[in-house]
């Protein structure tokens, strides 16, 4: 993973900049917080700037945040923040939430990544997963705005059964920055297994578009 542009990039290929200058996520954590009992304590892994964070202190949780980014961590205020990999992660606390969510389940080491969320997870806590639900086709470039934010796919290629490098534009105020990264498909008849492998069960789909997911320790 790569990326280019403007400010600090994150290990990951994340433009600090870019994530920082984005609005909160409130979508993101109001559906996250439904899932919850109130004042459920979160370990949300790959918290970037806090797009989601901020949002769910405001809901009530206590939330530590977990990056590979120390940039991208010093924009978040009032949670516990622990710069760390996520795959390396051992905290001694366990948590009612573990959250990853940005897609990571499809762009890193999958087996790694579900395992630190079943290490970290209280016995009758829940995992919250997010995961991609684009339909990769290889072909001519997509383009979508929101939040006055202009997206383009610049890039897909094929990388063997169920994988695709692709690259991302982001235009901002002036400002562009690219994001390529490799993302292998988690469909629903390979879920089951994969949160078996880290010692997780499937609990339910939190969406229609089966793009956020919950389960629980096996």
């Amino acid at each position: 993973m790569s990326g280019t542009g403007p400010g600090e990039i994150a290990p990951d290929g994340s433009a600090v900049e870019f994530y920082a200058a984005m609005p909160f996520d409130e979508r993101s954590a109001a559906l996250v917080h439904g899932a919850l009992a109130p004042g459920t304590a979160i370990l949300e892994l790959g918290a970037g700037t806090g797009r989601v964070t901020a949002p769910l202190l405001a809901l009530g949780h206590p939330v530590t945040a977990v990056d590979d980014s120390p940039e991208m961590l010093a924009h978040i205020q009032g949670a516990t923040t622990v710069h760390s990999a996520i795959q390396d992660l051992d905290l001694p606390d366990r948590f009612g939430c573990v959250l990853m969510m940005s897609y990571l389940v499809n762009y890193g080491d999958r087996e790694a990544l579900l395992r630190a969320c079943r290490r970290h997870a209280a016995p009758d806590g829940l995992v919250i997963l997010q995961r991609e639900t684009l339909e990769w086709e290889e072909g001519s470039p997509r383009d979508w705005s929101h939040d006055g934010i202009d997206f383009r796919v610049t890039q897909v290629e094929p990388r063997g059964p169920g994988a695709v490098a692709a690259t991302i534009e982001y235009r901002m105020g002036g400002r562009r920055w690219t994001h390529s990264f490799t993302s292998r498909r988690l469909d629903d008849d390979q879920l089951p297994a994969a949160l078996e492998a880290a010692g997780l069960r499937f609990d339910r789909f939190l969406d229609d578009t089966g793009g956020w997911v919950a389960a629980r320790p096996a």
